[in-house]
C-alpha cells in the first residue's frame, strides 16, 4: 500500500535529493526518502540488538560472585614502567 503525504525540506536537503534523482541514484524523490527511512529502521534494529547484548552481558556479570573479581592491583604496572622508561630516554 502506498500513502501519499506532503513533506517539507530545507533548501540544502531539497537540492541534495534533487541532485541524486538527476544523477540516477534514485528514480524519484519518493524512492530516495523511502530508502532513507528504511536505513533508519535498520539502524534502529541494530541499536536495539546492541543494547540487548550489552544488557545481557551486564546482567551476567552482575551474577559473578565477588570472590571471582580481580582487584586490578598492578594491572598497569608493566605499561607504567615502560612509559616511565620512555620518558627518561
Amino acid at each position: 500500500m502506498t500513502v501519499k503525504t506532503t513533506l517539507s525540506f530545507t533548501d540544502r536537503h531539497h537540492d541534495f535529493l534533487k541532485s541524486k534523482v538527476e544523477q540516477g541514484v534514485f528514480a524519484t524523490p519518493s524512492a530516495a526518502v523511502a530508502t532513507a527511512i528504511e536505513q533508519l529502521i535498520e539502524d534502529e534494529v541494530h541499536r536495539k540488538n546492541a543494547l540487548e547484548a550489552i544488557s545481557s552481558v551486564i546482567a551476567k556479570r552482575m551474577e559473578t560472585p565477588k570472590s571471582e573479581f580481580t582487584s586490578g592491583e598492578g594491572l598497569f604496572s608493566g605499561a607504567l614502567q615502560r612509559l616511565g622508561s620512555d620518558q627518561t630516554e
